[in-house]
């Protein structure tokens, strides 16, 4: 954990040294679980907070966070269902995303997920690679997103992120 987090702050120092100007993005995703988890839960929904410096032509780094949680399902059905308790997590991580062209963009957010969900949970490595649209005001895009300790939860999200 203390690598991940040295190494945010590494992007975000070197960001702040060197870049001209910087974008700061609010948005939020929607997902399916996928993996491991699949069967547990319904759905992935959250919200998305982050600021990123334009480090070279083409690319930009920077810093994500925001709060994402996966709604739990009810398992079995009469005296032996359950509930499964949904699952959320508030990410800190680096962020990097590369411009194929004016419209189009390859990214990808890694760090870590610290358990925000009821009950006892443990976080874990987070890492989603992205592949997206953009204009200057705007950006939508498709993602995997895997958080991983003692197996992975994981899902297919589409996103929407405001540029301000």
């Amino acid at each position: 954990m203390k690598k991940i987090i040295l190494s945010a702050a590494a992007v975000f120092a070197f960001g702040f040294a060197n870049a001209q100007e910087g974008n700061f993005k609010l948005g939020a995703h929607v997902g399916l679980p996928m993996g491991d988890f699949k069967d547990s839960y319904s759905v992935n929904l959250g919200a998305d907070v982050a600021y990123v410096w334009n480090v070279a032509d083409k690319f930009s780094a920077g810093v994500t966070t925001g709060y994402t949680t996966y709604l739990g399902k009810t398992i079995g059905s009469g005296v032996g269902s359950f509930e499964v308790p949904n699952a959320g997590f508030i990410p800190l991580a680096a962020t990097g995303q590369y411009s194929i062209s004016d419209d189009l963009f390859l990214g990808a957010d890694l760090g870590y997920a610290i358990y925000a969900g009821s009950g006892d949970g443990d976080g874990g490595f987070l890492y989603q690679p992205k592949f997206g649209y953009q204009t200057e005001k705007f950006e939508v895009y498709a993602g995997y997103k895997g958080i991983s300790n003692n197996g992975t939860l994981s899902s297919i999200n589409l996103g929407f992120n405001y540029k301000f």
